[in-house]
């Protein structure tokens, strides 16, 4: 839709500024600090702007009182637009701060099509033939990426906060921000425990303890916290507030269940990942626990001992591929998924929400959980 694009651009426009921005300063360290501008730079450009759409449109929701057919046109002069979009753009810098990190444990090889930020730094070491270790330069150097992507984001956040008018809104944005941050990074190491340590869970815990790696990974900070940062920017009412969490976190749910399918199943020309990427990382996700359930005992050992090996060929993808859609998981999963854009879309259907957002936002519903990438 136009209106998505225009949004995107304003995003991306700030995005651009603020690296301008920084790169000065860095400019002013040391030359060889270019390296994390440029980095910064190529991995921005990519992605789908999911968050900031969202912020965008929870935002919105609050404080829209636009013509329908065309919500940003009078809100071009908007004293406060700046601030969202300035929200929105620090969401997709934290975001960007969360993919280097977790490609780090993860130990994948690539993001978006293109090499990921540890092993960007690793060819760059190995191509001039630095002394020492290639890999621990590469893995150091990404961590530092990702620490600064992370400050970035905050000093972005706020940029924005400084223009909202009603500071008890700010406040409010404030802490939902914190709450997010802490929650994500929670659910990064509760997935990374889950690769390592499900021997120790009964057999029962798997798939709620999956769904808990679902809930505080992806889908808290993914849609639920977008929407209710932009919202409480705009200083809603607890009603409100309530009707976007309401909606975001069974999205939230329903987007990390479909990039759970993606990571197995997925084409890596669309994805920009490797075929059954997840399967050789390990992933205990919650199709991964839904298979287990359902399939016999000679299967269930088959999936436990090579889920989580990196050599993984084609053919054991392939057959671990055929294993987990011959449990009837995936339609399982695919179940799930549209039960939870149901509860999402009946969320808002009479909440005292903008008419444009609440129509956008479902839009978003059905655009985020029917991606192929």
């Amino acid at each position: 839709m136009p209106e998505r694009l225009r949004l995107v651009d304003l995003v991306n426009a700030r995005l651009d500024a603020f690296l301008v921005d920084r790169s000065t300063h860095l400019a002013t360290i040391a030359d060889e600090l270019d390296v994390f501008i440029d980095a910064s730079r190529d991995l921005l450009r990519g992605g789908k702007r999911f968050r900031a759409l969202f912020a965008y449109w929870g935002w919105h929701a609050v404080a829209g009182t636009v013509r329908p057919d065309d919500p940003l046109a009078e809100m071009d002069d908007h004293a406060e637009l700046d601030a969202v979009i300035a929200l929105a753009a620090a969401l997709e810098i934290f975001h960007a701060a969360a993919l280097v990190h977790d490609d780090i444990m993860d130990n994948s090889d690539t993001r978006r099509g293109m090499p990921s930020m540890h092993r960007r730094f690793q060819a760059d070491h190995a191509h001039r033939e630095w002394v020492g270790s290639a890999a621990s330069y590469g893995t150091s150097s990404a961590l530092m990426l990702g620490d600064l992507l992370l400050g970035w984001s905050d000093e972005l956040l706020a940029e924005g906060l400084s223009i909202v008018a009603d500071r008890s809104a700010a406040r409010r944005a404030r802490r939902e921000f914190h709450v997010m941050r802490t929650e994500v990074t929670m659910g990064q190491y509760l997935d990374i425990l889950e690769e390592v340590a499900w021997r120790d869970a009964p057999e029962e815990d798997l798939l709620p303890r999956a769904h808990r790696v679902v809930t505080y990974k992806s889908a808290k900070y993914s849609i639920e916290a977008p929407l209710a940062l932009g919202g409480l920017m705009a200083g809603g009412t607890p009603d409100q507030v309530d009707a976007l969490r309401a909606f975001g976190l069974p999205l939230g749910v329903a987007f990390q269940l479909r990039d759970d399918l993606l990571g197995v199943f997925g084409d890596p020309g669309v994805t920009g990942k490797p075929a059954g990427d997840d399967l050789r990382e390990g992933k205990r996700t919650v199709l991964i626990a839904l298979a287990r359930r359902a399939l016999p005992a000679s299967a269930v050992r088959l999936i436990d001992e090579l889920l989580g090996d990196p050599g993984l060929s084609e053919h054991q993808i392939a057959t671990l591929q055929a294993t987990i859609r011959d449990s009837g998981a995936v339609e399982t999963v695919e179940t799930m998924i549209a039960r939870s854009v149901r509860e999402a879309t009946t969320a808002i259907e009479d909440a005292p929400l903008s008419r444009a957002a609440r129509s956008e936002l479902i839009g978003l519903a059905d655009l985020v959980t029917r991606r192929a990438h």
